[in-house]
């Protein structure tokens, strides 16, 4: 059997992205969610199937099924293979070519140090080519003016984005952080601007698209509901009349009057 590389014990988890996107779930949906990143994580962000799913979530009722499928559909891709993550699988990609680099570059300096390659044959390293810094400040300043949502520090927020930003539009940078922040419900778990630039979430395709969203509309005997909050696993709701009903958010069933 082939042994397993490019295994990392260890998982970034962008906390701000994270709540906003979990805040409308139940504490049981949350823990779903985690458990099988993390099972996913461990297995290099290969495909797993619905079986495997519930497996791990350690299902024994029809209830817990349903609620693993929700999160499959809502945070999952799936393919012929099985579900991936959209986001694990990058994140996997990208730190595989971080530590390959690091090892590639230990290797060429083993190879210096001890093997036959000698100070007069090393190829002299480039000097890097300087940020012309009145450039990228204006730039930066562009970007800044154009956002919605100004959080956290400028000043850390203009070393982030001479770092990561050069060459970049600041007018589609701004344009994408402020479909991020509009996407986030609570204002609270908008990123700070300087991570979110660190974090190169610009480049997130999936983060700036803005969600389509179908209401769902509840009926009870041709009359229509409105929704009022949620109580453990179901939705309040209730008529023009004043008369309660419920609705079990995850099981397939009718809505019932209380």
């Amino acid at each position: 059997m082939e042994k397993e590389n490019n295994k990392f014990h260890a998982l970034q988890l962008f906390t701000d992205t994270f709540s906003a996107e979990t805040v409308h779930l139940t504490n049981e949906a949350v823990g779903i969610y985690i458990r099988l990143i993390c099972f996913n994580w461990t297995k290099n962000t290969k495909p797993f199937s619905q079986k495997d799913a519930y497996r791990i979530c350690q299902c024994r009722s029809k209830e817990c099924e349903d609620i693993v499928d929700l999160v499959l559909k809502e945070f999952f891709l799936l393919n012929s293979t099985g579900y991936t993550h959209k986001r694990l699988k990058a994140e996997h990609i990208y730190l595989t070519s971080k530590y390959k680099k690091k090892s590639d570059a230990g290797k060429r300096g083993m190879e210096i140090r001890y093997g036959s390659v000698t100070n007069k044959t090393i190829t002299p390293i480039p000097s890097p080519i300087p940020i012309p810094k009145k450039n990228i400040q204006s730039m930066f300043e562009e970007f800044w003016s154009l956002l919605t949502i100004k959080k956290g520090s400028k000043h850390l927020c203009s070393k982030k984005y001479a770092l990561n930003c050069l060459g970049e539009d600041p007018r589609v940078i701004a344009e994408s952080f402020n479909r991020y922040s509009s996407k986030v419900k609570d204002k609270e778990f908008v990123a700070h601007v300087s991570t979110w630039i660190n974090q190169r979430r610009f480049e997130d395709e999936e983060n700036n698209k803005p969600p389509v969203v179908k209401p769902i509309i509840y009926t009870f005997k041709n009359k229509t509901l409105k929704t009022v909050g949620e109580t453990g696993h179901y939705i309040d709701l209730i008529d023009d009349n004043g008369n309660k009903y419920q609705k079990h958010k995850f099981l397939k069933e009718e809505v019932k009057k209380i």
